[in-house]
């Protein structure tokens, strides 16, 4: 087995024991009604998207979707007795849910779906209709159920803003601003028709491949310092762990750079001399 496929497998199988772990603890009745809303809303989004022929979609609804999930358990855990860092720590993921989804539709409503989406409905053929809903709507569903989980001990942690949840905003705020400046500047350049086929290399992207992908990993990071107000917040480490895996090496940077390397002349030499995530300046 290559060494890529192993790290998959031993991360689904942290996912899956990481879902058998938080189903046991005293947030497991709200952990299991966040399943029942998630998958209640990707089922629909899933009969729309053999409707319009297009699972592209679910890239639209997945900041959405922790959106959904943050307000559920803030209501769950106990609405009326919420603080104002809980307040706070709610303003922070709509507004970074909110923004992602906006800004996804805005890209691609009225564009050919995804060409992930449609090699694979290619590959599947006939049986992609309802094959589609396990290995797009059903898997992605999982891991936001699983991901958003670090949700759970921030609202069971009450009281006023400690040092670490400071800590937290300023790694939230870094992020958001690497991943909608980064978004912002690479909408501007594909704008312009003399830009098509060269390698966005100025602004966020002179010091980093991927600062959108490198922004919403700082942002889950600083979830996690909220989490440490609770006692078992530590635990929840795995929540950006998984999320920065992903962007890194499943469905960000490795995916995306497959195809680039292909398609866009110029782009080895931008690898040679940008860092990949972690923003720093660019070699000579």
């Amino acid at each position: 087995m290559e060494k890529a496929n192993i790290i998959r497998l031993v991360i689904l199988i942290i996912i899956l024991l990481s879902g058998i772990w938080l189903s046991t603890h005293e947030w497991s009745g709200n952990f299991s009604i966040g399943l029942g809303v998630l998958m209640g809303a990707l089922t629909g989004l899933w009969l729309l998207s053999l409707t319009i022929k297009d699972c592209g979609i679910i890239d639209i609804f997945w900041g959405t979707g922790f959106v959904i999930i943050a307000w559920l358990y803030a209501f769950l855990t106990d609405w009326e007795t919420m603080g104002l860092r809980n307040f706070i720590f709610l303003g922070m993921v709509t507004l970074w849910g909110l923004r992602l989804s906006i800004y996804l539709a805005m890209r691609n409503i009225g564009k050919p779906e995804d060409y992930r989406y449609a090699a694979w409905r290619e590959e599947n053929g006939k049986r992609w209709w309802w094959f589609s809903f396990f290995k797009v709507f059903t898997l992605q569903g999982i891991l936001l159920w699983i991901i958003s989980a670090i949700y759970l001990p921030i609202f069971l942690a009450k009281g006023n803003l400690e040092i670490l949840d400071y800590v937290g905003i300023v790694f939230w705020a870094i992020g958001l601003y690497f991943e909608a400046v980064g978004d912002w500047q690479m909408m501007c350049f594909k704008k312009y028709p003399i830009n098509k086929g060269k390698v966005m290399d100025q602004g966020l992207w002179k010091y980093t491949r991927h600062p959108n992908y490198f922004g919403d990993s700082m942002v889950w990071w600083g979830f996690f310092f909220f989490s440490l107000a609770h006692p078992q917040g530590i635990y929840f480490i795995i929540c950006p762990i998984i999320m920065t895996f992903f962007l890194v090496k499943v469905s960000g940077v490795v995916m995306l750079e497959e195809g680039l390397k292909k398609t866009k002349p110029g782009y080895e030499e931008y690898v040679r001399k940008t860092a990949v995530f972690i923003p720093w300046w660019p070699r000579k």
